[in-house]
């Protein structure tokens, strides 16, 4: 996962700084990753993430001679992604989560069983390919599919993505999108052995995306979601705007925490199967996850209370992810407040991001594909809400979200009733096409019933 909401505008400070020339245009001299030439007078500007307009100066940047990723990378094996920092063939999926623009925010970054073939200084290289997945208020923001190879040396580099930014369920625009060999080069993001003051970019299209890291502190002890996480590192980002972030990437996660200026956070709830453990799901996660199915078709102010009682319970009786406890208390008191206050609107979206909470801890004790089937019961029920609330954009963003989690679910799934499955997304993404709420309940229907057949 990367910092994917650049600020809309350049700060003042930071253009005031541009504007006077204090930064340096020689520091993005030499020769761009993967062996690209480039002048030693080449100058990168800040970008108006909203505007597009370039105010005057470069982005300062670090010198040349701090960068490690001015090598070209040789790929023999490039689908093995074993470097600890982002190990990105065998994490199956991690799930983050915080806030942004003051709204509840959520990320399922997940493992594609789908080989990418993208040319990389005239070779084609084979790719992992990673789906980038996040909601903000418990609705889909944006959309992304990540291509990484690691190099014989160890380090990582990423080959591009395609992305979709969505607003009210529909695609609003492409921005971010860039490919290796047509955008720009491929690009480093991880080191194979980080150092303090290494410099790399993982991202190097400058105008369409751009990112520069420094390297903190490595070899650090961080908090994880069940205990301490030893080998991690922390960086300073700057990106295209002008604008900084810091960052804690960590073994078995990958990117950790990002904190940008303000109040904006993002971090990791938990990952799969670093944070899996043996064992059947407790009985009180078992009675949460019914108490919770319960007030998602029908959220009273008792159903509201019996998850309340049974998440306490619940949180009394296991281990849980700090951050999953705040979010939890976070939601249902948001829907206990949107309850009383008698808010459809707001009821839907509270039960919505309670559901995908509980879920969430279900990652512990059940195989990933189980967990996947379940959020796809999760989407029909939110999808039935949201057809009888006649909210078209709603529709159209549950059946994106139903879409996205069956390419994760659908390889492990009978192939007869994966056809019904897939011919009843179709009829409801047709349905939610043609804003017609009516024929997306029957759709939605259709899927219920093939999703419990």
């Amino acid at each position: 996962m990367r910092n994917r909401h650049p600020a809309a505008v350049v700060s003042a400070a930071v253009v005031a700084a541009l504007a006077t020339g204090s930064c340096t245009a020689g520091a993005v001299g030499g020769r761009a990753a993967s062996g690209i030439p480039s002048s030693s007078g080449d100058c990168i500007r800040a970008v108006d993430t909203e505007s597009g307009k370039k105010p005057a100066g470069c982005l300062p940047l670090a010198p040349e001679g701090a960068r490690v990723d001015l090598v070209t990378p040789v790929f023999s094996r490039p689908t093995e992604i074993t470097n600890p920092l982002h190990a990105s063939s065998t994490l199956q999926q991690v799930i983050y989560g915080g806030q942004v623009d003051e709204q509840p925010f959520r990320t399922e970054l997940t493992l594609l069983p789908d080989i990418k073939t993208i040319t990389v200084n005239g070779e084609q290289v084979r790719a992992r390919t990673l789906q980038y997945l996040s909601f903000s208020d418990g609705r889909i923001k944006e959309v992304a599919f990540d291509w990484f190879a690691q190099a014989d040396d160890g380090s990582v580099w990423y080959l591009g993505e395609d992305v979709f930014n969505y607003e009210d369920g529909v695609v609003a625009d492409t921005g971010g999108t860039w490919r290796s060999g047509k955008s720009g080069p491929a690009a480093m993001i991880m080191p194979a052995h980080p150092q303090r003051g290494d410099v790399y970019r993982p991202e190097n299209s400058p105008g369409v995306v751009f990112e520069e890291v420094t390297v903190k502190a490595v070899g650090e002890t961080v908090a994880g979601p069940y205990g301490p996480v030893k080998g991690a590192m922390t960086t300073t980002e700057i990106h295209m705007d002008g604008t900084h972030e810091e960052k804690v990437v960590a073994p078995g996660y990958g990117e950790f925490t990002i904190d940008e200026p303000g109040s904006d956070l993002e971090a990791v709830e938990l990952a799969v199967p670093t944070d899996v453990t043996r064992g059947p799901v407790p009985a009180e996660l078992a009675a949460l996850s019914a108490a919770v199915r319960a007030a998602h078709t029908g959220a009273t102010e008792a159903n509201v209370a019996k998850v309340r009682a049974a998440w306490d319970s619940y949180r009394a009786a296991d281990r849980v992810p700090p951050l999953l406890v705040r979010q939890m208390d976070r939601d249902l008191d948001s829907l206990t407040t949107a309850v009383k206050a008698r808010d459809a609107d707001l009821v839907r979206g509270a039960v919505l991001r309670v559901a995908q909470n509980d879920l969430d801890l279900h990652l512990r004790y059940e195989p990933l594909a189980t967990v996947e089937a379940a959020r796809m019961g999760l989407w029909a029920r939110q999808s039935a809400l949201d057809a009888a609330a006649r909210d078209a954009g709603a529709i159209a963003g549950d059946a994106t979200s139903l879409e996205l989690t069956w390419d994760r679910v659908k390889h492990d799934t009978d192939p007869a009733r994966a056809d019904r499955i897939a011919a009843s997304l179709r009829a409801l993404r047709d349905a939610a096409d043609r804003t017609d709420t009516s024929v997306a309940q029957q759709a939605v229907d259709r899927l219920t019933s093939a999703l419990s057949g």
